[in-house]
C-alpha cells in the first residue's frame, strides 16, 4: 500500500528529528570517551588515587599531582556561588514581585549587556578593582599583611559577577512560571507579601532555582580566562582564601600546546580536562536527583 505523500513526509521529518536528537544526545558520550582515550596513557602508569591525591607538579620528572589544581577549582567555584547564590535569589524576587515593570525592563536590560560582555573584560577589571582592594585594604583588615592580591577570593568574586546573568535570567523565568491564583490565596489567606514569597513562590519556584543555581555552577567550574587572570596561578594548595591558587581550566589554558615533548605531558593535560568534565556531569546528575525527591516532597 502507497502512503500518500504528506504521511511520508511526516514519518521522514520524524525520523530525521530522532537521528539529529540521538547524535546530539551522543556527544557528551564522545566527548568524555575521547578524553579518557587521550589520558589512558598517564593512567596507565600512575595511578588515580595518587594523581587526585599528591600535590608535587614536576612534569620534568614525571611527577604530577593535581591536588592543588582540583582544590583551587573547589574552593573558587564554593565563593562564587556563597556570593552569587544569595543575591541572585534576592534579585530576581526583587524584580518579579515588587518592581515597577520601568524599573524591571531597566535591571534586566542591564543583566543583559552584562551577560554579554567577553570574560576577557572581567578579567582586566578584577586586575584593576578586585586585586588591589584585596591586597591594600581587605587582607590587611584580616591581618593578611603579604599577599598581592591575586588569590582565589579574587577569582571567586570575578566568577560571582560572571555568574549573576545566567542565574537572575532562569530564576526570573522560573518565578514567573508560578501562578498567580497561589500568591492569591495566600494573600487571602491573611498572609502579608513576605511570607507568600518565602512560604509559596520559592517553595513552588524550588526545583527550578535549583536548576539555576547547577547550571551558574557548571559554568563557574569551567569559566578560565578571568579566573586565569587574577588568581595567581601558584601551583601550591591554598591554605587561605587570600592566597593565589591555579584552577584546573587554567592549567590547560596555560600549558596546552607547549612543552608537549615531555613524555606524559600531553597525557596529564588531557586527564585535567577529563577530571574537570567528570566533576561536573557528577554535580550535574547528583542535582538532577535532589531536584527530583524536591519536586516529589512538595507535589
Amino acid at each position: 500500500m502507497v502512503l500518500p505523500l504528506r504521511i511520508l513526509l511526516d514519518k521522514v521529518a520524524g525520523k530525521s528529528v530522532l537521528c539529529l536528537s540521538v547524535l546530539i544526545g551522543s556527544l557528551l558520550f564522545l566527548i568524555v570517551g575521547g578524553l579518557y582515550f587521550k589520558s589512558l596513557p598517564i593512567l596507565e602508569s600512575h595511578s588515580f588515587w595518587d594523581l587526585i591525591s599528591k600535590s608535587i607538579w614536576k612534569p620534568g620528572k614525571e611527577q604530577f599531582g593535581f591536588l592543588p589544581y582540583i582544590l583551587s577549582t573547589v574552593y573558587i567555584t564554593i565563593i562564587s556561588l556563597t556570593i552569587a547564590v544569595p543575591l541572585c535569589i534576592l534579585c530576581s524576587v526583587y524584580l518579579s514581585e515588587y518592581a515597577s515593570k520601568r524599573v524591571k525592563s531597566f535591571v534586566t536590560s542591564l543583566v543583559d549587556i552584562l551577560a554579554g560582555i567577553p570574560s576577557v573584560i572581567f578579567g582586566i577589571w578584577g586586575i584593576i578593582m578586585i586585586v588591589p582592594f584585596i591586597s591594600d585594604t581587605l587582607a590587611p583588615a584580616f591581618g593578611q599583611e603579604d599577599t598581592t592580591g591575586y588569590s582565589i577570593l579574587a577569582g571567586g568574586l570575578v566568577l560571582a559577577i560572571m555568574v549573576f546573568p545566567i542565574v537572575i535570567h532562569i530564576m526570573l523565568e522560573v518565578l514567573r512560571t508560578v501562578p498567580v491564583e497561589l500568591r492569591e490565596a495566600s494573600l487571602s489567606l491573611g498572609a502579608n507579601k513576605w511570607e507568600t514569597i518565602k512560604k509559596v513562590v520559592l517553595r513552588k519556584a524550588a526545583p527550578g532555582i535549583i536548576a539555576a543555581i547547577v547550571l551558574g555552577f557548571s559554568r563557574a567550574f569551567g569559566e578560565t580566562l578571568a579566573v586565569l587572570m587574577v588568581v595567581g596561578n601558584t601551583a601550591l594548595i591554598p591554605h587561605s582564601i587570600f592566597d593565589a591558587g591555579y584552577p584546573l581550566p587554567a592549567l590547560i589554558a596555560n600549558n596546552y600546546g607547549e612543552m608537549m615533548s615531555i613524555p606524559l605531558y600531553d597525557s596529564a593535560l588531557m586527564f585535567a580536562s577529563f577530571l574537570l568534565l567528570v566533576v561536573i556531569l557528577i554535580f550535574n546528575v547528583a542535582a538532577r536527583f535532589f531536584m527530583m525527591r524536591v519536586e516529589r516532597r512538595m507535589s
